[in-house]
Parts: structure tokens; C-alpha cells; sequence
């Protein structure tokens, strides 16, 4: 059995944000190997995140950020279960963070799920004139269609975004990843996104 220090749990649980007592068993089960115990703890981590997604968040704030120069501006609407979760700095980071994110990375939608049937349409279309250019068909015109569509989604919608403070993560990973610290369900609800001269 490896020996697992204090500070071997305490950078464990910065990395995860997970609890203390989580951390040190995940290292005792993974023999002390710090990249298998985050990996199992993110594995945990999202299981419970999933059964809290089933819950209400109607609690929750709005976070702003005004970029230096006050040129570009974001609000973005993070919800969860509880007004006590909602006033803790934690929380209140979080939502500042990803109004951050909205105006450095300028996301257009939330979700390929929230992306307009027409906006879609139009993208296809753009990519199937270049894979027409291409000459391809078939099967592999189908998969470059679907990986311009799935690249596209990235690139635009806020939860497919790698998060600008760790692009190891993605946005919706990351909001997982917090929903797990916080003990209750996170949801972006919505954003928006202002530039001075911009329509």
C-alpha cells in the first residue's frame, strides 16, 4: 500500500475538488498514482453530477465582466439549487469566470442543442459547397461534413468551448466538474454578450 501524504491529498483535491475524504481514498485505490485517482474522482464526480442534473436550480446570480477599456461587456446567468450556494465566493467566481470566457472566446450559442435549425441549415450548406470543391462524395463527404459541423459547434457554442483559464476542460466540463464540488446542480442559463459599435 503506497504511502499517501497530506499534501499529496491537498493537491488532489485542488486539481478535483473533491473532498478530502474522497481524495485520500482515491489515492489509496489507485496506489497513490495522482492521475488515476483524478481520473476515477472526475468518473465519480460526473455519475453524481448526472443524478443532480435530474434537480431544479431556480437559485443562482448573474456574473458579469467588463474587459479594461470598457469596449466589451458579458452577462451570463448561472443557476443552482440554493440562495446559500448562490453568495459564496466560489459560486460568484464561477459566474464571473465564465462571463470572462464569453468575451474573450465570443460565443454565438449555449448548446448545439440551443443552435437555430436555420443557422445550422446555412453552415451546412457553406460546408457542402467546399466538399463539392473537393470533390468528395460518399461516405467521406459524410464525415467531413460531420467533423466541419462538430469543429463548428466547438468553436461556438459557450459549453463546447475549452475554458480559457484551463483549455484542458471544457466549459460544460468544467461547470460538471463544479456542480460535483458544490453538491448541486449548476446550469447556465443564458448569455449575452455586448461590443461598443457591434449590432
Amino acid at each position: 500500500m503506497a504511502n499517501i501524504s497530506a499534501q499529496m491529498v491537498k493537491d488532489l483535491r485542488q486539481e478535483t475538488g473533491a473532498g478530502v475524504l474522497d481524495c485520500k481514498q482515491a489515492l489509496e485505490l489507485h496506489g497513490g498514482d495522482f492521475a488515476k485517482a483524478a481520473a476515477w474522482l472526475r468518473e465519480k464526480g460526473m455519475a453524481a453530477a448526472a443524478k443532480r442534473s435530474e434537480r431544479e436550480a431556480r437559485e443562482g446570480i448573474i456574473g458579469s465582466y467588463i474587459h479594461a477599456g470598457s469596449k466589451v461587456a458579458a452577462l451570463v446567468e448561472l443557476n443552482c439549487e440554493t440562495d446559500f450556494v448562490a453568495r459564496t465566493p466560489d459560486f460568484q467566481e464561477l459566474a464571473h469566470d465564465l462571463a470572462m470566457q464569453v468575451v474573450a472566446a465570443r460565443p454565438l450559442y449555449l448548446s448545439p442543442e440551443t443552435v437555430p435549425a436555420e443557422a445550422v441549415e446555412e453552415r451546412k450548406a457553406l460546408f457542402q459547397a467546399e466538399i463539392d470543391q473537393a470533390g468528395k462524395t460518399g461516405q467521406v463527404a459524410e464525415r467531413i461534413m460531420e467533423g466541419k459541423l462538430n469543429k463548428w459547434y466547438d468553436e461556438n457554442c459557450l459549453l463546447l468551448q475549452p475554458f480559457i483559464k484551463n483549455p484542458d476542460l471544457t466549459v460544460g466540463e468544467l461547470v460538471k466538474q463544479r456542480s460535483s464540488t458544490f453538491g448541486e446542480n449548476l446550469i447556465v442559463r443564458r448569455f449575452a454578450r455586448l461590443e461598443v459599435g457591434e449590432s
